[in-house]
């Protein structure tokens, strides 16, 4: 089973301002509320291949998911990827250039194995409070990258 979430946030700043800002794993937990705590676990900089381990806070709970960049198209795209508890999730934030900043579009996907009835049946009570909660984090996030860039230009 497939759940997407996609959402598009306006930045009054141009790509290389939402580019830093989106690629500064490091000072994450500055940047986005909902990040507590980042840990390399490979890479110094930003480049396929990098590895982290990432601390949210989801549903009053302190959670960590080991991230890897999955692509980088530099000011442009960039993929990132983990897996949990038999889910894949993939986040794709795409940056487009518009005459007042940039356009930011994040889309989130989750990608589970096959389920038994319990889970099928688990997931149709909880999946659409889920995917709200989820939504949120992301807008909450998509907030928090625009204040940073537009702060730094």
């Amino acid at each position: 089973m497939e759940q997407r979430i996609a959402l598009n946030r306006s930045i009054a700043a141009p790509p290389s301002a939402v580019w830093a800002v989106l690629t500064d794993l490091d000072d994450a937990p500055r940047t986005l509320r909902g990040v507590t705590a980042v840990e390399r676990l490979s890479g110094t900089g930003y480049e396929v291949g990098t590895r982290w381990r990432e601390t949210r806070v989801v549903f009053g709970r302190s959670a960590t998911e080991e991230m890897q960049v999955a692509e980088v198209e530099p000011e442009r795209r960039t993929v990132v990827t983990a897996e949990s508890g038999g889910t894949r999730y993939r986040t794709v934030f795409e940056l487009t250039p518009t005459a007042a900043g940039t356009d930011l579009r994040l889309e989130f996907c989750g990608r589970s194995g096959p389920m038994g009835a319990m889970q099928s049946l688990l997931l149709t009570l909880v999946g659409p409070l889920a995917k709200r909660a989820t939504a949120k984090s992301m807008r909450q996030d998509l907030d928090n990258i625009a204040a940073a860039a537009e702060q730094s230009r």
